[in-house]
Formats: structure tokens, C-alpha cells, sequence
């Protein structure tokens, strides 16, 4: 319907006045309701464009002019009938505005004046003069919230947050009211969560701005918005964090945690050792002492996390690094247990813990090498060796491959490729593997 209106010139013009569209969504949805309005001329030229047919206010007892039909003087008189219909008039008699819809289009287009002088009075950082514009577009438009979200941007910039947030509330409020484009809505929740977050500062309580920016993101779901909700959740959790802080409490948690160690009470201590690092999360030591107690209870991926912890937060501290190899030794995981006891020797080249690791590993490295393995320890071996991605990396390294054919085919090659330390040291991971066996 709206579509044949608006491409028929004479009832196109209809479109803009908001009486006639209200007569036309009132038929639309009750076609009954015609007979309401057949005395409104606009009303009469829509239904015969609608129906492809012309319909002319005329005198009681006049005839309908039906385009394609003649009357019996049309077909007398042929040539006066189409001269008749060359002074048709097509276009609609203009229509009289009322005096209080006039004034309403004039001060709408007011506000949008003082809409426009204040984001020019805010681009030059001129606060005062933008709230004063924006303040009266509202007063002279109270049906389009952009004026109280952009006031409220103002108040923003200014550090007057609760006038923010007093202006976002209104224009969430009115928006959705006036059922305003939910992106509307969802900009002035966004920046009520932004003032928020600043006067959480303070208040430190981060909770209602985190509400308002989650409020924002079900009317629209916008990148900005999802970023200052995890900002505000970020500081929340911060804030949590330093008024939990007590070193001194963390300590005596950390000595609990050590005589439940004692006494092999792993859970109980690493209940303590964890109360000890929200206490005080920087602490290398305790997480070197909850790393020893996950691998008692063979947690290893937990004891290997810690362990790895822990040389972050100290890298001189050896404790770390012998943790750490530790894990990777009771996983079987020779070469990279070894690694680790030598980066620890860096740090403390005396530490006879991290000395007695690499003679360990130097044990069952060798073990693999002189074939003294059982078929079970190499079947599974040769199992976790090609799961390691270095490995699988070596075995499909094609300059790899024809180095294992050489040195199975070919004893002169074979020498000169023994004088490679990268080739040698490919080939002592995959003899450490079990995946090859040196004879």
C-alpha cells in the first residue's frame, strides 16, 4: 500500500502529513474504518490509486470516472470526452496545517538548530555554551533523546557524573517510551556506565556501572560497550584483590600449609598454600610449595602451571626450576626435565638439587640409548614420544628423513652428518623417544 502511494504523484505529497498517515495505518488495520474517513478528498485519491482507478469529489448523483470505461456520451461524443480528461486535474487541492501541528514542525527544527550549535560548542571544548544549547532543545523537543545523551556526553567531560547519569537514566527512560532505536538506548547506557566507573573511584563499588554496561549490551551489542565491561570487571576484581591483601596473614598460611606438608596432608596444604597466594599472589615461594604438592597428588598439570609461576615471578629462584623438572621427569619427559636443571644451573651453578636432576635424566636418557629399555617402557616411550609436536616436527622434516635413510643405507653420509650438532641433536631427541634405536 505504502509503496503505490508513494509512487503516484498525486497522493505521493499525502505522505508528509501526519493526519492522513494516521487515517491510512488506521484503515490498514481496520478496513472496516473506511466509511470514517470517505468525506477526506486525500483519503478518496489514495483508495483509487490503490485500486488503479480515479475518484473525483463530485455532486450527489455524479458518476465515477473509471479509466477504460465509457459512458454513453463518451461514446457519442468522443472527442469531447477526451478533451474532458485532458482537464482532469491530477494534483490534490493543498491542504491547511493546522496551527498547533505547525507549531510543533517549527519547533522541532528549532531544537534541531540548538542541537547543532551545541556539538559545535562541544568540539571546541566550550562546555558551558553546549549545555545551554542542548538544555533548550530539550525544552523545545522532548521526543528526541540524542539531545539528553549529548548533554549527558557534556556533563561527562566536565566530571559532573551523577548529572550524567541523571540525564542517561531520562533519556533510557523517554526512549523507551517513545520506543526510540534501541542503539539510542543502548549509547545512554553505555555512558551511565562510563560516569559510573568514575565515581566507582571513589565509591569503589564498580558493580553498578558493570550493570549498566551488561543493560547496554542486550539493546546493542557493540565492541566499545563489551570493552568497558571488562575493564569495569577487571577493576572490580583488582579492587577485591588489594583489599584482600595481607602479606602477614599469607605468611602464616603459607606456614600452615608447610606442617600439613609435613604430615603428607597434600589437600589440606594446598588449601593453605591457595588461601596464602589471594592473600598475597606475589609470592614465588608459595607457589613453588604448592607445585611440590600437586605432584604428590600427581596433579601435573597444576604442579607444572605453579612451577612455571613461580620462575616468573623470580627467574633466580632455583626452587622453580627444580619443581618444574621434576614434573617433566615423572612425566617422562627427559630432554625437556633436563633443560630446565640447566637453565636453573645458570642461576645457582652449585645447587646440588638441580645437579643431581641432570644426572638423572642423563640416566634414562642414556638408558633408551643402550637399548636397555623393556617393550613396555619403549612401547610407551615411542606412544608419548609422538605426541610431542618437536617430535612429529623432526619426523616430518623431510632433510630429517633422508638423514635417518643415510644413516641406515649410507656410513659415509652418515659420518658427515654426525658432524652436525643440530642434525645430532634432532637424532639424540628421537633416541631419547625410543623413536630410534642406535645399535
Amino acid at each position: 500500500m505504502w509503496a503505490k502511494l508513494t509512487a503516484d504523484p498525486s497522493t505521493r505529497p499525502f505522505l508528509q502529513q501526519p493526519d492522513f498517515v494516521s487515517m491510512m495505518q488506521d484503515i490498514q488495520k481496520n478496513p472496516s474504518n473506511l466509511n470514517l474517513y470517505m468525506t477526506d478528498q486525500r483519503v478518496m485519491q489514495a483508495l483509487g490509486a490503490l485500486l488503479n482507478v480515479k475518484i473525483q469529489t463530485r455532486n450527489p448523483g455524479e458518476e465515477m470516472d473509471i479509466p477504460g470505461a465509457q459512458t454513453t456520451s463518451d461514446r457519442k461524443r468522443p472527442a469531447e470526452a477526451e478533451a474532458a480528461k485532458e482537464k482532469e486535474v491530477t494534483e490534490p487541492e493543498p491542504m491547511e496545517i493546522p496551527d498547533e501541528e505547525r507549531e510543533g514542525r517549527e519547533r522541532k527544527a528549532q531544537a534541531q538548530k540548538e542541537k547543532e550549535a551545541g556539538n559545535a560548542a562541544y568540539k571546541k571544548k566550550d562546555f558551558d555554551t553546549a549545555i545551554e544549547h542542548y538544555t533548550r532543545a530539550i525544552e523545545l523537543d522532548d521526543e528526541d533523546i540524542s539531545f539528553l545523551t549529548n548533554r549527558a556526553a557534556v556533563y561527562l567531560e566536565m566530571g559532573k557524573y551523577e548529572e550524567c547519569v541523571q540525564d542517561c537514566d531520562k533519556a533510557v527512560e523517554r526512549g523507551r517510551e517513545l520506543r526510540s532505536d534501541y542503539k539510542m538506548v543502548a549509547r545512554a547506557l553505555t555512558r551511565k556506565g562510563t560516569a559510573l566507573v568514575k565515581l566507582a573511584k571513589n565509591s569503589k563499588d564498580f558493580e553498578p556501572a558493570i550493570e549498566a554496561f551488561q543493560k547496554a549490551l542486550t539493546e546493542h551489542r557493540n565492541p566499545d560497550t563489551l570493552k568497558k565491561l571488562n575493564d569495569a570487571e577487571k577493576a572490580k576484581k583488582e579492587l577485591e584483590q588489594q583489599e584482600y591483601f595481607d602479606p602477614k596473614l599469607a605468611d602464616e598460611e603459607r606456614e600452615k600449609g608447610n606442617e600439613y606438608f609435613k604430615e603428607q596432608k597434600y589437600p589440606e596444604a594446598v588449601r593453605h598454600y591457595t588461601e596464602a597466594l589471594r592473600r598475597n599472589p606475589k609470592d614465588p615461594k608459595v607457589y613453588s610449595n604448592r607445585a611440590a604438592c600437586y605432584t604428590k597428588l600427581t596433579a601435573l598439570p597444576e604442579a607444572l602451571k605453579d612451577a612455571e609461576k613461580c620462575i616468573e615471578l623470580d627467574p633466580k629462584f632455583a626452587k622453580g626450576y627444580s619443581r618444574k623438572a621434576a614434573v617433566q621427569f615423572f612425566m617422562k619427559e627427559y630432554d625437556k626435565a633436563m633443560e630446565t636443571y640447566q637453565e636453573g644451573l645458570k642461576h645457582d651453578p652449585r645447587n646440588q638439587e638441580l645437579l643431581d636432576g641432570i644426572r638423572r635424566c642423563v640416566e634414562q636418557i642414556n638408558k633408551a640409548s643402550r637399548g636397555d629399555l623393556t617393550p613396555d617402557e619403549l612401547k610407551e616411550r615411542q606412544a608419548k614420544g609422538m605426541q610431542d609436536p618437536e617430535i612429529q616436527n623432526i619426523l616430518t622434516d623431510p632433510v630429517m628423513r633422508q638423514v635417518l635413510v643415510d644413516f641406515q643405507e649410507n656410513p659415509k653420509a652418515a659420518q658427515e652428518h654426525s658432524k652436525n650438532p643440530q642434525v645430532m641433536s634432532k637424532i639424540q631427541k628421537l633416541v631419547s623417544a625410543g623413536i630410534v634405536q642406535i645399535k
